[in-house]
């Protein structure tokens, strides 16, 4: 998503996408363990995701 593997590039965090948690309604940024199923994430921690 942000970073191809192997491209040597760095992407500055301000450059990541970001959405809007569907619990808490704070902003947060991507995450590399998120790579695949950023599309599908709602919420931005556990505990978010638990009090839903």
């Amino acid at each position: 998503m942000p970073r191809k593997a192997g491209s040597g590039k760095a992407v500055r965090k301000s450059d990541l996408p970001t959405k809007i948690c569907a619990s808490c309604g704070r902003p947060f940024s991507w995450r590399k363990k998120w790579e695949r199923v950023w599309d599908e994430v709602k919420y931005c921690s556990d505990r978010c995701r638990q009090q839903r």
